[in-house]
């Protein structure tokens, strides 16, 4: 891809200094947290140190000030490394920060803003519950009115930060009698790190000043295939206190955020799933033409030719979706049809390109020594997280035929 399509030289800029941490400091230890399944406070704090954990919000809110590209691109190369760590900076952003920022008011902004683009604290989403993944208007949780707070019982299941996480904004219900897209709520909900004393001891993680709601507990952490490195848990509200003013955007309308918020998750899912896909070309251009067999490279071998092509023309249709999805965002235009294609394409690309990968690199491939068989893991959550795959083809047929369906 020509870089002066979507590039400025700040955007150059951003995407060598996240290279140079992505290779000198990430890849280093990206086997190590995936192994021990541990989260990479030290690797979190330098990020949040780099300004990489508020890329896109104003500096007035503790944020870098750079563009909606500058984040993609962050994600991009901290994928093509390590997608555990792309997902930490993702999750948090996106899914954390952005309905503080695009549906908060000015005082919660004032808030929280500044805690979570600063990287005092870290944030998420709690949305997917037992019974309410891909149909996410079937969420059970509810949330009580008591005066001056609300009362949340329920859990949230496999979220990104649940644990580690300080600012959560979760949906619970608040009408149980509306239809089930409706009557739902948006909350900022905070709790303490599961893992104060890491936190403390990186400086990163945790605020002691901001206040906490009671009954919000941490679950269970989960065993993944994948993202090891990333902190993803059960959410659970026993009889929480959530305050009054903690109510995110118009009451009632927590469905309408969430829909909103996970139109942009899915680029930046799709640039995480692309810096996989691209890291494992990368991975095997490296190895082919090193590793010899029946007396030549690997490389010099036809069959490899028609494998590296196709990954190489694959990879470069991704990142046309994805950085024009990006584009169409930051500029203000409608891009929700864009965003899945993005999503839908990069994530099954990245699993294709993966699975190429270990077998170019043969039995070398299948073991921990090489990191194309993580790569292989972490691709296949990037086909269900944040809407799977069948969900992107329903909202794009969607967009294709309008009223002609319901």
């Amino acid at each position: 891809m020509d870089d002066s399509l979507y590039f400025t030289d700040q955007h150059l800029q951003v995407r060598d200094m996240v290279r140079d941490l992505a290779r000198q400091v990430i890849r280093p230890t990206a086997r190590r947290y995936d192994l021990e399944s541990q989260f990479p406070w030290d690797n979190v704090k330098q990020m949040a140190d780099l300004g990489l954990l508020g890329i896109p919000w104003p500096e007035q809110l503790g944020g870098a000030g750079m563009d909606y590209l500058s984040y993609i691109i962050v994600i991009h190369e901290l994928a093509k490394v390590d997608a555990s760590h792309a997902i930490t900076v993702s999750a948090h952003t996106t899914l954390g920060t952005s309905p503080i920022v695009d549906f908060g008011t000015e005082e919660q902004k004032r808030r929280f803003v500044p805690l979570l683009a600063t990287g005092k604290v870290l944030g998420g989403f709690g949305l997917t519950e037992p019974g309410a993944g891909s149909d996410a208007g079937g969420t059970k949780t509810v949330a009580v009115d008591r005066g001056d707070h609300y009362v949340l019982n329920g859990s949230k299941i496999f979220i990104t930060h649940a644990g580690v996480g300080e600012i959560i904004v979760a949906t619970a219900r608040t009408d149980p009698a509306a239809k089930k897209t409706r009557g739902i709520t948006s909350f900022i909900v905070t709790k303490d790190t599961c893992d104060l004393a890491e936190a403390t001891r990186v400086g990163t993680g945790h605020d002691p000043t901001l206040p906490k709601c009671p009954g919000v507990l941490t679950g269970k952490k989960e065993d993944k295939l994948g993202w090891r490195a990333s902190d993803t848990r059960e959410l659970v509200f026993q009889d929480a206190i959530v305050p009054r003013e903690n109510v995110l955007g118009q009451f009632n309308g927590g469905f309408r955020h969430m829909l909103h918020t996970l139109d942009g998750g899915r680029i930046g899912l799709a640039a995480l799933a692309l810096g996989i896909a691209e890291g494992a070309l990368e991975e095997c251009l490296a190895f082919t033409s090193t590793r010899k067999q029946f007396g030549k490279a690997v490389a010099s071998f036809q069959g490899v030719h028609f494998a590296l092509a196709d990954m190489a023309t694959e990879i470069e249709a991704a990142k046309h979706l994805v950085y024009h999805a990006a584009w169409l965002k930051q500029t203000g235009r409608p891009f929700k049809p864009e965003a899945a294609m993005a999503k839908l394409y990069a994530s099954e690309l990245c699993m294709r390109a993966t699975i190429k990968a270990v077998q170019l690199h043969g039995g070398y491939g299948y073991t921990t020594e090489y990191p194309v068989e993580r790569m292989m893991r972490d691709a296949k959550i990037c086909e269900i997280g944040e809407g799977t795959s069948e969900i992107q083809r329903i909202v794009i047929a969607r967009q294709l035929l309008g009223d002609l369906i319901d």
